[in-house]
């Protein structure tokens, strides 16, 4: 039985109003489907496995970091995209993916072979992706949120998750290349989705920076929250979004400020958690 060449890999808890757009953006691509399902009561086991998904449900909630360092270890493919339920491969994007993923088969004797805008084949360890991300449902298409240059494809063997409790990342062994086309996120449906996620994602942030040794302040709080806003609305051309663009600003502003804002007030306490 030969090795898949390219294994899709999901973490889910209650996602049924999105795994199915996700793994049918993915059909046709990849050669397996891992989801590491976290008790869903939804149906999202059973849509999963219905669309041919090998599916693991876990009893514990490690954090996002570890949670997808263990779906990337129940990966059997030569190479491995990791997305999120909320996300979807464009067309343009799926054609590069295959594109870069055939090639490094092609090239036996690990010096590579040219491919493109995305680099040479082989001798890479992973590929970013430009992530396009909508907000209370309007594609943003510049500021902080685009390009979102995201590490998704690696080559399984060279590559782990930092155990951060969220926004945790991929790294490499090796150099990166960059592929054309989005990874479609649609995120933040509703402005009540958005803060709710602010405050959880804050949280956790502000958790994981204080347990690498990091504190905040009242003062950095404000400064970083204003270098925030100006950086997304100006410097980067949010206002180009129209009025979600200003929200948007408003909005990544508010999150970095609440998240040093944590990390000022209850460092102790989460410190011990």
């Amino acid at each position: 039985m030969t090795t898949p060449r390219l294994s899709v890999t999901l973490i889910t808890k209650n996602e049924a109003h999105n795994i199915e757009d996700c793994l049918r953006s993915v059909q046709g691509l990849a050669d397996e489907i891992v989801v590491l399902d976290s008790g869903s009561s939804d149906g999202t086991v059973e849509i999963a496995q219905r669309l041919g998904a090998k599916v693991t449900v876990s009893t514990d909630w490690p954090g996002f970091g570890i949670q997808k360092g263990r779906a990337l270890a129940l990966a059997t493919g030569d190479w491995v995209l990791s997305l999120d339920a909320d996300e979807r491969v464009s067309e343009g994007l799926a054609a590069e993916i295959r594109r870069v993923v055939g090639l490094s088969q092609l090239d036996t004797t690990g010096q590579g072979v040219a491919a493109g805008a995305g680099g040479g084949g082989a001798t890479l360890a992973g590929y970013e992706l430009s992530r396009l991300s909508s907000f209370c449902g309007q594609w943003m298409r510049h500021g902080d949120w685009y390009p979102d240059r995201v590490l998704r494809l690696v080559r399984r063997d060279r590559a782990r998750f930092t155990e951060d409790l969220v926004h945790e990342r991929l790294v490499v062994d090796g150099p990166v290349g960059r592929l054309a086309g989005d990874l479609l996120h649609h995120t933040m449906t509703s402005l009540a989705d958005a803060l709710d996620k602010m405050n959880r994602y804050t949280s956790g942030r502000a958790l994981d920076r204080v347990r690498a040794g990091k504190r905040g302040s009242l003062a950095g709080a404000l400064g970083h929250g204003l270098w925030a806003f100006l950086r997304s609305y100006l410097v980067k051309r949010g206002f180009l979004d129209g009025r979600l663009g200003f929200v948007l600003a408003v909005y990544i502003a508010e999150g970095t400020y609440y998240r040093y804002l944590k990390m000022a007030l209850a460092p102790a306490a989460a410190a011990e958690q």
